[in-house]
């Protein structure tokens, strides 16, 4: 497993707006200002964010953005997989983005890479956003 950037401003982004959910709806400048992310970039992200439904939009002066669930009920595993696919080292493991790969062919490596995937997966699912803020 690999984090991509696009993961990794999704986590922030969503620590940031669990930061504030109880204030108001942040602004999507505040979010790239925090963490010096790219506007165009960040609107990328929150629109997954969005159709995925783990964030809501609101327009207008008073505007931006904020949780659509509260932040302890958001895993770390999920925002990745949304973002970046897989948590498992190969595909031929994994238990949503299952693909046959030549590694198939050495069982003692496969259960290898499976234990990885099941550590990985159970820490992440179990980590929160509540968790990080």
């Amino acid at each position: 497993m690999k984090l991509t950037t696009k993961s990794e401003y999704a986590i922030l982004a969503l620590i940031y707006m669990a930061r504030n959910n109880d204030k108001h709806f942040v602004k999507i400048e505040d979010i790239c200002g925090q963490y010096n992310i790219s506007k165009k970039y960040l609107e990328h992200i929150v629109s997954f964010l969005r159709k995925a439904r783990y964030i809501r939009t609101k327009r207008g002066a008073s505007g931006g953005y904020r949780l659509a669930r509260p932040a302890d009920k958001i895993s770390v595993a999920e925002i990745i997989r949304l973002m970046d696919g897989a948590l498992a080292p190969t595909l031929a493991v994994s238990k949503y983005f299952f693909e046959h790969t030549p590694l198939e062919a050495e069982r003692k490596v496969m259960n290898v890479f499976k234990d990885i995937r099941d550590y990985i997966s159970e820490k992440m699912e179990r980590l929160k956003i509540s968790d990080l803020v």
